[in-house]
């Protein structure tokens, strides 16, 4: 029989009816004052120090409780880690009426409930630092059980929780019941302090620059669409912020940079999420080459911030991070790994040569992007050490700067880590002729199809013609970044909400019992029924049949209205 509750949900609810009826508010809106956590206690506490530690007030999440009879242990989980409580009947129940402790405690309080606890630290005879509880007091009655994960007494967990479905979809039970998983987030903030800190320490300005804009540019990728219903006008989501920040170059910051949310209407996998974040960097009067010295000092120091070291685990490989880095030109990298120098080739031998390395392609695809494919199948995924691949065909890079002394080259380098893009960068483009040049040739290809070719933005072009001075720009995936440096499999574990498919939601299925059964079917049968007419024809009593019929109402399988009973389903 399907029902939107399970049996476990039914009784929390029915729990918390039942402490309502105590007079106990079960979500009380006062400040519960909280002076000390799990952390803190168990690192610094000790016999000499326990004057210091005779009042605590913590609160946390129950996570496990021993039942003693007169006494139990609880496992309290706060956000710093977990620690021992031992509470004691005649201790939170002092005079007669032990209600608090027998009724209250013992049988409405659940594994999950958020309480709030007084008392004084001590060790236990086996030497664990616990609290024993002096008053407790609910303050959050949850109505849905976690999922059991069994530890055993050094901690260790077993039976985890590690399907990557129910992981992304509830970050908010994962975060609970995987409270390592706390770490991937904490330093995923601690690397963007990092960043912010480099930066600011150079004198550069954090800006914000728009998320919804009238013409997507700064990329080449296809954009989410949506409409300005005021403006009555089509708006996209950004796919990048590189033409807004370079808009604040040309009018006069030397150094401006931002943590961007962006958006590509693209395929998901594990390293890819249609909604990411990149930290984009621009620096007035500076080039390519200085950007990747400066690059290299920025990653060698965020590895060791985060993790002491330059030296990085990533999966069964070690990644040094330790400078210089690897610098490799793109044309080099194609022929290392494809035996075939490219650099003369024609967008027809270009094609020519994708179908003998067996790579789709299609009439959409010009030269730029067609090099792009290559790289991409041939060399990208073998470059596990930190490199600088440089010095890319001009029809790949629509805002870089030509090559000072490489005809058909721009300044631009990418730089590889484990096999994928970490950063992007150029000698920004600020010719304003040969930038709309580059535009319409963009502009050319999104005829022949191709949906992530750039849009002409007319006003960026205007903000050039006022002068932009030499520049540098950098583009650093901080997903990527912190897969890396958090050693994640996945760009979702590196996400706190990942983008997912929507859910299927399954009702719960709740087995009833064969006496259930025939009096729910009778119920449907006589539709409607009373107790009179069902008792006769069931031969149950009506005592006994009452109570049959209030626990299908509770579980929404039956309704009442007055002394008629109908079926729901």
């Amino acid at each position: 029989m399907s029902i939107e509750l399970s049996e476990q949900e039914l009784l929390r609810r029915a729990k918390l009816q039942e402490i309502t009826k105590m007079g106990i508010d079960a979500y009380p809106a006062e400040v519960f004052e909280v002076n000390a956590t799990a952390k803190n206690i168990l690192e610094n506490f000790t016999p000499e120090k326990a004057e210091k530690y005779k009042n605590i007030s913590i609160a946390g999440r129950i996570m496990s409780v021993r039942d003693m009879g007169k006494a139990a242990f609880v496992s309290l989980q706060d956000a710093t880690g977990r620690i021992q409580l031992y509470i004691k009947r005649d201790d939170i129940s002092p005079g007669e009426d032990k209600t608090l402790y027998d009724t209250l405690f013992k049988k409405y309080t659940d594994i999950s409930d958020i309480i709030g606890i007084t008392g004084f630290v001590f060790v236990t005879k086996v030497g664990e630092t616990s609290i024993h509880v002096a008053s407790f007091k609910i303050l959050s009655k949850a109505l849905r059980p976690l999922p059991v994960v069994k530890r055993d007494e050094q901690g260790n967990a077993f039976d985890e929780v590690t399907d990557p479905e129910f992981r992304y979809r509830q970050r908010y039970v994962d975060l609970i019941i995987n409270p390592q998983v706390k770490d991937t987030f904490i330093k995923r903030t601690k690397l963007i302090n990092t960043i912010r800190d480099f930066y600011n320490a150079k004198g550069y300005l954090e800006v914000d620059t728009p998320v919804l804009q009238a013409i997507p540019g700064g990329a080449t990728a296809r954009p989410f669409k949506t409409h300005h219903n005021t403006l009555d006008m089509p708006m996209y989501l950004r796919i990048a912020n590189e033409l807004y920040l370079k808009r604040l170059i040309v009018g006069g910051f030397d150094g401006v940079y931002e943590f961007s949310r962006n958006f590509r209407n693209e395929g998901m996998d594990r390293t890819h999420n249609p909604e990411f974040t990149v930290m984009e960097l621009y620096v007035a009067y500076k080039d390519y080459n200085w950007m990747m010295d400066i690059t290299e000092e920025l990653i060698e120091k965020i590895a060791l911030d985060l993790n002491g070291t330059t030296k990085v685990q990533v999966g069964s490989t070690i990644i040094d991070f330790k400078r210089p880095f690897k610098r490799v030109t793109m044309f080099e990298s194609i022929q290392e790994f494809t035996g075939i120098d490219i650099s003369t080739m024609n967008e027809n031998q270009l094609l020519d040569f994708c179908k003998q390395l067996h790579i789709e392609t299609d009439a959409s695809m010009g030269k730029g992007k067609l090099i792009d494919e290559i790289f991409g199948a041939k060399c990208e995924g073998c470059y596990i050490q930190p490199t600088f691949i440089t010095d890319y065909p001009i029809e790949m890079s629509p805002l870089t700067k030509k090559h000072r002394s490489k005809p058909g080259l721009v300044e631009r380098f990418e730089l590889m880590v484990n096999g994928k893009e970490l950063a992007n960068a150029y000698s920004e483009l600020n010719d304003p002729i040969d930038q709309r040049e580059r535009f319409e040739e963009q502009a050319k290809l999104m005829e022949r199809g191709d949906d992530e070719a750039m849009f002409i933005d007319q006003d960026f072009l205007r903000a050039l013609e006022c002068g932009m001075p030499p520049t540098a720009g950098i583009g650093i995936g901080i997903d990527r970044l912190a897969m890396i440096m958090t050693n994640s499999h996945s760009i979702q574990d590196v996400l706190l909400f990942p983008q997912m498919r929507p859910e299927v939601i399954q009702k719960a299925v709740v087995q009833l019992k064969p006496e259930e059964i025939k009096v729910l079917d009778e119920v449907k049968k006589l539709n409607p029924a009373t107790i009179a007419n069902m008792s006769e024809s069931l031969g149950i009593s009506k005592n006994k049949l009452s109570k049959m019929l209030n626990s299908l109402e509770e579980r929404n399988l039956i309704k009442r209205e007055g002394p008629i009973y109908q079926s729901i389903n």
